[in-house]
């Protein structure tokens, strides 16, 4: 009989911290001022690239390749996953099949 009412005790205990984490979830959503990260923070090339350019006399320009348009950033990202995958397919052997044949050597003594 015990045991139930501890499976009891463990259920309940998390229907009420779950319950407290929505409350909490639900008035921080609601009664909080919502500021969006470029209103409070700058990001590296405002605060640092092109402070130190202007210092040197120099303006910014728009990049050779700008990834900023559309999908052309997660493409790059696609495209060097895909490469690195059949990489390391190619040379999967020498990655990690060679571990099996040193551990029967080893057990062999057979070095």
């Amino acid at each position: 009989m015990k045991i139930q009412n501890s499976k009891l005790k463990v259920k309940s205990c998390g229907i009420f911290l779950l319950a407290i984490f929505a409350l909490f979830t639900i008035q921080y959503s609601l009664f909080t001022d919502t500021v969006t990260a470029s209103e409070k923070w700058q990001g590296v090339d405002e605060s640092v690239i092109e402070k130190v350019a202007k210092e040197h006399g120099r303006e910014a320009r728009e990049p050779f390749i700008n990834t900023d348009q559309g999908d052309l950033l997660l493409f790059v990202f696609l495209l060097a996953g895909t490469i690195g995958g059949f990489a390391a397919g190619y040379y999967w052997k020498e990655l990690i099949g060679n571990k099996r044949q040193k551990v029967k050597n080893k057990e062999y003594g057979n070095l």
